[in-house]
């Protein structure tokens, strides 16, 4: 998670702040990260599936790519993920995690 904190600050232009929405994860809570000046953690509350839109992006991809299927082994499983991720395209993306008090009108 820090590696990714520090790649996500570098991607800020030097006048940009953003906030990160974030489930409390453990990854996303530990004591010993260090969060970015130009980033803010909002943590959405404890047992909150609803609100964070990736959950929405996971169900999408059981329903549609990995449930009611039979891998013969987990070499398969992981490559159908893998497959289906590389298939899934921006759109889609924020068409699957739009939600109104995330997304704006004219970004979806």
């Amino acid at each position: 998670m820090q590696h990714f904190l520090k790649a996500a600050a570098k991607k800020l232009g030097p006048r940009q702040h953003a906030v990160m929405v974030l489930d409390r994860a453990g990854w996303h809570t530990a004591k010993q990260l260090k969060w970015p000046k130009r980033i803010t953690p909002l943590f959405l509350p404890p047992y909150s599936p609803e609100l964070n839109p990736a959950e929405r992006l996971w169900l999408w991809f059981r329903e549609h790519h990995w449930s009611n299927r039979v891998y013969p082994d987990e070499p398969s499983l992981i490559h159908e993920a893998q497959r289906s991720h590389r298939q899934l395209r921006r759109a889609e993306v924020r068409s699957i995690c739009a939600t109104r008090w995330v997304t704006r009108r004219d970004q979806v």
